[in-house]
């Protein structure tokens, strides 16, 4: 391909100057200005052009937390810096310049914490370590799908552990600080009440049985547990003698006669005061008809006299004095008994710290009693024991008292973890009554009669 023929145009003028086309001198020094700013692809490795294309594993991209990511992020220079950086390969014509490094005010943490010098930074830098340690085995345990079988889920930990730099041993940094750090840098800890925490029973999961209730026991034992449930069914038939004698036993017993004439008495016993009070009344206003009174009598205007107006005064005075001096008299003796005082007062402390002991020992029984959490109050279950008639010495032979389900749902039920209930039978079920519509009823003829017509019918057929 032949190069496009350039016109002979005459330059004697300066307009003659402007018309010719200088593009290939511009393009020309471009290419040789880019080569010395980002060098030529000579001067260049294979690495520096090509890009090696790994796709990552499932493994790697999970060992990648978003706080590595982060801190990846932070080691590579601010996109809003780039258009500073000096990415070009041509020399300084200007070698020696006065470069001058400006001191920084106060000082230089980054400094160090990156070259430590001081114990606490150096210290600091060993657990951050021992932490992305410890979260980098973490990881790669959840990344095999292995389960941590050597925690133990159960026992309370302080999440202040799991963090470097929160738990110190002077106790410089509160719960309420390190909850709001946990939950600023991504790792929000939930504050649960520590009612949760609180124990409601001291009832055990399983409580070994008495020795009395094994199938071969001694015979001291099994006397035992004979006596211990003898004395309880003793105070139960006591409780309730006593609740006969408070209640059925305190009404005597009446024929159905007296009981009527008991309450025909009680009815009429209001009336009858009222007839004996109407009589009364009626014989005082006949004894006293010539005598007139009226309900508001007439009121006298008696005004007293100097002289009793004087002796009220002097005895108004008189009360004064003497209620004075009584109790002048009273603090002269309280004084002379101070001794017999304080012995009163400390008496009536004595007694008020023991009533006291004695409310807070009563609140810490009731604290871990079994809790009333339905309608029905918990009753602990009678001893299933064998009487020595029954008593084999075998597993085999023995009679069966207990039951290994019911002495579980009891144990949940004394441990306030389900609410005490009662066995229902079978319900009886409502008997329906059955009726025939109106449009079923039998007008004339029956459904059953015209049932058997159409069968004779068909038979005739």
């Amino acid at each position: 391909m032949s190069l496009p023929k350039r016109k002979r145009v005459s330059k004697k003028n300066k307009s003659a100057w402007r018309k010719t086309d200088i593009k290939d001198v511009e393009d020309f020094l471009e290419d040789k200005l880019r080569d010395e700013r980002i060098g030529t692809f000579s001067e260049k490795q294979n690495e520096d052009i090509f890009h090696i294309d790994v796709i990552a594993t499932e493994s790697k991209r999970k060992l990648v937390t978003e706080k590595e990511k982060r801190k990846l992020n932070a080691t590579k220079p601010m996109k809003s810096w780039k258009a500073l950086e000096n990415y070009s390969k041509v020399k300084d014509p200007i070698v020696k310049r006065n470069t001058v490094k400006q001191k920084k005010a106060g000082r230089d943490i980054e400094k160090e914490v990156c070259n430590p010098i001081r114990s606490r930074h150096f210290k600091a830098n060993q657990d951050r370590a021992k932490y992305y340690e410890k979260l980098k085995e973490r990881l790669k345990k959840r990344a095999s799908g292995i389960p941590d079988i050597s925690k133990d889920i159960w026992t309370d930990t302080d999440f202040r552990d799991n963090i470097p730099g929160l738990k110190d041993e002077k106790g410089w940094i509160s719960q309420d600080l390190s909850l709001y750090v946990a939950k600023n840098i991504g790792k929000p800890i939930i504050k649960v009440h520590d009612s949760i925490r609180h124990r409601t029973t001291k009832a055990k999961n399983f409580e070994p049985p008495h020795p009395g209730l094994s199938y071969n026991p001694s015979l001291e034992d099994h006397q035992k547990i004979i006596l211990k449930v003898m004395e309880k069914e003793e105070n139960i038939i006591k409780e309730e003698k006593h609740l006969e004698r408070v209640t059925t036993r305190m009404f005597k017993k009446v024929t159905p006669e007296e009981k009527e004439i008991l309450h025909m008495k009680e009815m009429r016993s209001g009336f009858e005061d009222d007839d004996n009070e109407d009589d009364g009344s009626k014989n005082l206003q006949s004894n006293d008809d010539s005598t007139y009174e009226t309900s508001n009598p007439p009121v006298e205007n008696k005004k007293k006299s100097k002289q009793v107006r004087s002796k009220e005064l002097k005895q108004k005075e008189l009360e004064k004095k003497t209620l004075e001096k009584k109790m002048k008299k009273k603090q002269t003796v309280d004084i002379n008994r101070i001794k017999s005082l304080k012995k009163d007062i400390l008496e009536e402390e004595a007694s008020l710290n023991a009533l006291k002991k004695k409310r807070k020992k009563a609140a810490l029984k009731k604290k871990y009693e079994t809790k009333r959490l339905g309608r029905l109050k918990f009753i602990e279950q009678d001893e299933d024991i064998n009487m020595p008639e029954d008593l084999t010495g075998s597993m085999r032979n023995i009679k069966q008292e207990s039951s290994l389900l019911i002495d579980r749902f009891k144990n949940f039920q004394k441990r306030n973890m389900l609410p005490v209930s009662v066995a229902v039978g079978k319900q009886k079920t409502p008997k329906v009554k059955r009726f025939p519509r109106s449009s079923h009823k039998d007008h004339g003829i029956s459904f059953q009669m015209l049932r058997e017509q159409r069968i004779v019918k068909k038979k005739v057929s």
